[in-house]
């Protein structure tokens, strides 16, 4: 039997949107050749390779309808895009309701690295997880994806 949890309730929008991980939104490394990895990953993984990288199209399990995304990147290895951690990747994950998240986060201690910046392909903000990582939380907006046409790895 479920234990209701009233701590939850308060970390709740006024729009009844739990503030919660709801999956992986893209994984972020570390190389020394971007195009050399994008090439080698595209002719031998079979990715279809973007300017960003590559994303990968799934099925919303709530909504069938709706088309997802997950970004995999490489970065450049001198890139300063992961400080202040050190570590050689960074993991985005996909959120709902990123304020209620940011908030609670706040009220957790949890360190909050930026402000959350809006995009028309959807929200982000920065935090650094308890081993010093630095982590991405993406509340998207797909639609915005699919409107563009990208190939994606399917």
């Amino acid at each position: 039997m479920d234990q209701h949890d009233p701590k939850s309730d308060e970390q709740t929008s006024a729009e009844g949107i739990t503030p919660k991980v709801t999956g992986l939104g893209g994984i972020f490394f570390f190389c020394e050749d971007t195009e050399k990895t994008k090439a080698w990953y595209a002719e031998n993984l079979g990715l279809e390779v973007n300017q960003w990288g590559s994303s990968f199209e799934f099925r919303n399990a709530h909504k069938p309808e709706e088309i997802n995304y997950l970004q995999w990147s490489p970065y450049k290895n001198t890139s300063t895009h992961f400080h202040p951690s050190q570590k050689e990747f960074m993991i985005n994950y996909r959120v709902q309701n990123i304020e209620g998240l940011v908030a609670k986060l706040r009220a957790n201690g949890v360190t909050i690295l930026d402000d959350i910046e809006t995009y028309d392909y959807g929200k982000f903000v920065h935090i650094m997880d308890a081993d010093d990582q630095k982590i991405e939380l993406w509340e998207p907006v797909d639609s915005v994806f699919t409107a563009m046409g990208l190939k994606t790895t399917k």
